[in-house]
């Protein structure tokens, strides 16, 4: 497992893309403070169903628990939206509304990363990193 990646969004969103296709029930991916926001967000929503941060040397490693044993995952589809190249921002009233309001956005905003829907209700806009239904 690496322990340097050069977009930590991008590789969390990868490794749970890719988990759910091939139906395993838990990732491992080394830890950060942001991944932990992300997930965080994914599981308050319903998404993931849960996660843990185990403490390691030289870092820790984060357990994402997609689903249950014997369940279908809940993600259909993720992916990022707001890339090193060419990083996506909106405004409160512009915040785009994924598959009918069926799925969410994660924006990270002055006031930490919350759901599309969220940062509208607080009238915040920001970089949107996630898109998921």
């Amino acid at each position: 497992m690496s322990l340097q990646s050069t977009d930590q969004i991008a590789d969390l969103i990868t490794r749970i893309r890719n988990a759910v296709m091939v139906g395993k029930n838990e990732i491992l991916v080394p830890t950060s403070k942001l991944k932990t926001q992300v997930v965080d967000v994914l599981a308050k929503n319903g998404y993931v169903a849960g996660f843990e941060v185990i403490d390691g040397k030289p870092r820790g490693v984060l357990k994402v628990t997609i689903n249950e044993a014997g369940t279908n995952a809940k993600i259909n589809e993720i992916s990022k939206v707001s890339k090193p190249g060419r990083r996506v921002y909106s405004a409160a009233d512009d915040l785009p509304v994924v598959k009918s309001g069926r799925g969410m956005i994660i924006v990270s905003t002055s006031k930490g990363l919350m759901t599309g829907r969220e940062a509208k209700k607080n009238r915040l806009g920001g970089e949107i990193l996630v898109k998921v239904w």
